[in-house]
């Protein structure tokens, strides 16, 4: 990859450096795959930094002819063999389930060249962050009877409560960040916003793929099934109490500077995220999989930045919201 190349063909160049699911060890049945899933994801990545949130979209977008997206299409397609519209649309709605799996692999691949962990311990912060669903909200009395009165609804997302929000209709971003000098996401999942917390964290203790000895969360992840799912990798659950009024063990001061650095690195980095995608407003895709793949191609954007970074010699994240702006 040549530095003096646009940041955004830098940015695409980095997807075929990175680690990749292995193959399946049985072929599915139909035809052969054409084109590999790194196309897919590069084209996902060009949608999230040039903000297309439909493949149509950025089909038409390539489709356009330029300078600029003659040199896109010959580094998507180097051997000149553009996949149809058809084609993209299908491989788009696959990319999603896949996702979570590339995430904790590259979060991995990120704490390798990082090493965010050599003057601290290898902890890492366990939260969920609330997103507005598209379009107008369901109401549980229509939801109920089987009614859909307005089409903008999307029926996929559901109803959560917070002292912070309030009710809420949308979906929730699942996510678990190194606690150290740089946040690294190394796990995350989407789902609607009635999952509880500590269900799906059990996907995110089991995705993380490094070696962690402390996953730290609010009083949502104390639970039974949070416990045991993080014994069973040799690890330990810091999570904030249910019960009201002072602690008086032995060990509530240590829990105390836990619980502030967790604080400061979910809280710190949920505000990053929804100030750099703009995930304060309502998701700009409907349904469940077109969510899933808009949010967690944010995760995975950022991802792709903070190896840009590294590569650069930058081993922090400050101004990566202009760094992206820029792409």
């Amino acid at each position: 990859m040549c530095t003096c190349d646009p940041l955004l063909w830098q940015l695409l160049s980095l997807v075929d450096f990175i680690p990749h699911p292995p193959p399946p060890s049985k072929r599915r049945r139909g035809c052969p795959v054409t084109y590999p899933d790194s196309l897919f994801l590069k084209i996902l990545l060009l949608m999230v930094l040039r903000r297309f949130f439909k493949v149509h979209e950025v089909h038409a977008f390539l489709s356009q002819q330029s300078a600029e997206i003659d040199g896109l299409r010959a580094l998507l397609f180097p051997d000149g063999k553009v996949p149809s519209r058809r084609t993209v649309e299908r491989r788009m709605k696959q990319l999603p389930e896949s996702l979570p799996e590339r995430i904790a692999l590259l979060g991995e691949h990120l704490v390798e060249l990082f090493q965010p962990w050599q003057r601290s311990a290898r902890a890492v912060a366990m939260d969920s962050t609330v997103l507005r669903a598209c379009g107008a909200p369901w109401h549980m009395k229509d939801r109920r009877a089987g009614r859909v009165p307005n089409t903008s609804i999307d029926t996929h997302a559901h109803w959560t409560h917070s002292s912070w929000h309030g009710w809420t209709y949308g979906y929730k971003l699942h996510l678990a960040v190194s606690m150290s000098t740089v946040w690294i996401p190394l796990a995350a999942e989407f789902k609607p916003a009635n999952e509880a917390d500590n269900t799906v964290a059990e996907e995110l203790i089991s995705a993380v793929l490094s070696y962690v000895k402390f996953f730290c969360g609010d009083s949502a992840y104390n639970c039974p099934n949070v416990h045991d799912a993080a014994e069973n990798r040799g690890a330990m659950v810091v999570a904030s109490s249910r019960a009201k009024g002072p602690r008086t063990d032995s060990g509530v001061e240590v829990r105390k500077i836990i619980h502030a650095l967790r604080h400061h690195t979910i809280e710190n980095f949920n505000g990053l995220y929804k100030n750099i995608f703009d995930a304060r407003r309502p998701l700009p895709t409907k349904g469940l999989v077109n969510g899933k793949r808009f949010t967690l191609g944010c995760v995975f954007a950022y991802q792709i930045i903070l190896l840009l970074r590294h590569q650069r010699g930058e081993f922090d994240q400050t101004n990566i919201k202009a760094l992206l702006r820029s792409a």
